[in-house]
């Protein structure tokens, strides 16, 4: 896959924000280093590493992850193609969380050092970089409130409805078909439920209809009943227009 392929779900997203011009397009097509492939349970950034670059996640699925002192998991957000993975390290230094590839994946690398010169030298394409760590604190922050309000089911039902716009957004979803090659242990990870609470979950969404999910494969057969099930608003992913 050349650069050009492999940043295209990136470029996709930033579209639907704002307008790129071809040297922005340009210059992101040289941000990237050599892609790599890594396996599903692959570790690719842990607690307290200091990594000198940031990981580009061109194909897969992969998450972020804290482990408590008793052996505990609890993901913390879903990384698909078209995301860094963690473009926020050029800043924090030591990292306080980790990443893990939830299927078979394909990374590459930007260089810290020409990600400063990226922002020093193109400060529009570095705001709307910048501008996708905000929205990694959005999707935090919805989280937060989806744990903290909403019924298991409702819970995953906005799981749903939120991977299904942004793989929209980067061109890997569409006509209500989506992947999201998650175990049941790895949803209860991101829900706080037992891998059987998720089954019976999967099974109450099947049941009402909203949902149909095959292995990886995912199907919505009308997105308007699952978004008012889940009370889903995708205001926080930033998905439309807005100048930066």
């Amino acid at each position: 896959m050349s650069s050009s392929q492999g940043i295209a779900p990136l470029v996709r997203k930033m579209a639907r924000r704002d307008t790129l011009s071809a040297v922005e397009r340009e210059v992101l097509t040289g941000l990237l280093g050599p892609e790599r492939a890594v396996k599903a349970g692959a570790v690719l950034v842990a607690p307290g590493d200091r990594p000198t670059y940031s990981t580009f996640l061109v194909n897969g699925f992969t998450a972020r992850f804290s482990v408590t002192a008793a052996g505990g998991r609890q993901l913390t957000e879903i990384n698909v193609a078209g995301d860094f993975i963690d473009l926020h390290s050029m800043l924090m230094r030591q990292m306080d969380h980790g990443v893990v590839a939830l299927e078979d994946s394909v990374v590459a690398f930007a260089q810290h050092t020409d990600l400063r010169r990226l922002t020093e030298q193109h400060p529009h394409l570095g705001r709307l970089l910048w501008l996708e760590t905000v929205i990694d604190g959005a999707i935090h922050r919805q989280w937060l409130v989806t744990m903290g309000q909403q019924d298991a089911a409702s819970r995953l039902a906005h799981l749903v409805c939120e991977l299904y716009r942004r793989l929209e957004a980067a061109g890997l979803a569409s006509d209500g078909q989506l992947k999201i090659p998650m175990t049941q242990a790895d949803l209860g990870d991101v829900l706080g439920l037992t891998p059987i609470h998720v089954n019976r979950v999967l099974m109450e969404l099947r049941r009402e209809g909203l949902i149909e999910w095959k292995g990886a494969q995912v199907t919505i057969p009308d997105w308007d009943r699952l978004a008012k099930f889940a009370e889903f608003d995708p205001t926080y992913l930033r998905l439309q227009s807005d100048t930066v």
